[in-house]
């Protein structure tokens, strides 16, 4: 399912290209990319989820705003981000590319991934999907588009 998230993400979102205004027809052109039916589906839905985490009726875990809270991660959420995923998503959060709010946002959009393990290249994607679509965040996709793109300065010795 990743894979289609991925591919629907480089080539229609990312690229500004125009996305397919009937589910059917973007249906029909994954699978001729080779995709499987049920991911196709899979991910179309997790889309649609991700749309749907703009409602404040249906996630009212999302209002709250804590200006300093920490975040505490479950054992079962420990299984699936290793520490360097949760270090990340801790400085993107304190750099200010994503907020509380959007920290449960990905959270969410990861469990619903449905993986046993969240590599960190994984992570920062679903982090950039999530930020493409939170209106009024488009200098922190900006941001979180630098921090996977630019590459390192190499060290001087």
């Amino acid at each position: 399912m990743f894979d289609i998230l991925m591919y629907l993400f480089e080539n229609y979102i990312h690229s500004e290209a125009e996305v397919y205004g009937e589910q059917n027809e973007l249906t029909d052109e994954l699978l001729r990319a080779g995709f499987n039916q049920d991911e196709i589906y899979k991910a179309l839905d997790w889309l649609e989820q991700l749309a749907d985490l703009q409602s404040s009726d249906k996630y009212p875990y999302l209002n709250s705003k804590p200006e300093s809270a920490t975040r505490i991660y479950t054992e079962s959420e420990c299984h699936v981000l290793d520490v360097e995923c949760r270090g990340f998503l801790m400085f993107v959060e304190q750099i200010g590319v994503i907020d509380s709010t959007t920290r449960e946002m990905v959270i969410d959009r990861l469990f619903a991934l449905d993986k046993k393990f969240i590599s960190l290249d994984d992570l920062k994607w679903v982090i950039l999907m999530v930020l493409f679509n939170v209106p009024g965040k488009e200098h922190a996709y900006a941001q979180m588009e630098d921090l996977i793109f630019t590459e390192p300065a190499s060290v001087l010795h």
